[in-house]
């Protein structure tokens, strides 16, 4: 069958903060995530057929993800399950400053073991677009599966989709994760990047200037930049294009809105393809893709929160 698109990368276990029990300890909420499938999930909502490829333990926590992916409708024909390394958790905490950190247990974590041998071709070659970020590359297997992925999708003339999606506490060394994003820079047709990325990678705290300086190298056809508050903007032949900001004062958990952001920008791009994407076309994406994004920061978790196309028209429409 074929697919819109594809992702390949981690699928993991979210631990979010909720609340405090009677004895005084905090108490988490297990919430199924991974960037790669929160994508998948938004587009899911949307209307538009997925798919997944990655690898969790053969645990409880790889079992419930498995069930909270086929849940969502994406298909987990790609996803494997590691027999000895268990499923990777993270836990998210809320800085003084009110920032996202996260605490990772993956060393080692099931979704760093993807072969490529255990690479579904066939899903790959089917489906439109193939999106991948950039903690598939931190280790050397699944690192190999990505690049693997990637020259399947290149001799395919699948549409590449990439978020570096930069955890810094995951990279043995940031020179390492500069060259490693750089290389998903070159690989992809479509990327989508926060303003913090892009001073990690350029050096610009200018999100224009450093775009610019992305495009200069790499001749991306069409980077969106995140900038939270601020809003986003759109880098097409040329053009820049800038979509206003949406905020709740519902939001309690901005994980996963970067996700959400790029699941709505990949439907716009299924929708309407990428070539002639108007400056008019482009603020609506812009805008569309906010105020999903806002929406989902209203609740907990991400890839069982996506908002629904209702959802977002009405928030949009307010």
């Amino acid at each position: 069958m074929d697919m819109d698109v594809v992702a390949l990368g981690e699928l993991l276990m979210d631990f979010t903060a909720h609340g405090i029990s009677q004895q005084g300890n905090c108490v988490y909420e297990a919430n199924p995530g991974g960037a790669p499938c929160n994508v998948l999930s938004m587009l899911q909502r949307l209307g538009r057929s997925t798919a997944f490829i990655g690898k969790v333990g053969n645990d409880s926590f790889g079992k419930t993800l498995k069930q909270a992916v086929e849940e969502q409708g994406i298909c987990a024909k790609g996803l494997r399950f590691d027999e000895s390394v268990p499923t990777t958790l993270a836990f998210v905490h809320t800085t003084a400053a009110g920032e996202r950190a996260f605490s990772f247990y993956r060393n080692l974590g099931a979704d760093m073991m993807l072969r490529k041998d255990e690479v579904d071709e066939n899903l790959i070659r089917s489906c439109k677009i193939f999106h991948f970020g950039s903690l598939s590359m931190t280790s050397e297997s699944a690192d190999e599966a990505t690049r693997y992925a990637l020259k399947i999708a290149n001799k395919s003339h699948v549409l590449v989709s990439f978020d570096p999606n930069l955890r810094s506490s995951l990279w043995n060394d940031l020179k390492e994760a500069k060259r490693k994003i750089g290389y998903g820079f070159s690989q992809c047709d479509v990327l989508k990047i926060s303003d913090n990325e892009i001073a990690f990678m350029t050096g610009e705290e200018d999100v224009e200037k450093g775009v610019q300086k992305i495009i200069d190298q790499y001749g991306i056809p069409l980077v969106c930049a995140t900038m939270g508050k601020r809003g986003s903007k759109a880098f097409y032949k040329g053009r820049v294009v800038t979509g206003a900001p949406f905020s709740s004062s519902k939001t309690i958990d901005a994980t996963g809105a970067g996700d959400t952001f790029c699941g709505c920008v990949l439907y716009f791009l299924l929708r309407y393809g990428m070539d002639g994407l108007t400056s008019v076309l482009l603020k609506e994406m812009l805008e569309y893709a906010n105020a999903a994004a806002c929406l989902v920061t209203t609740r907990k978790g991400a890839l069982r929160a996506m908002p629904t196309a209702a959802e977002i028209e009405a928030f949009v429409n307010q």
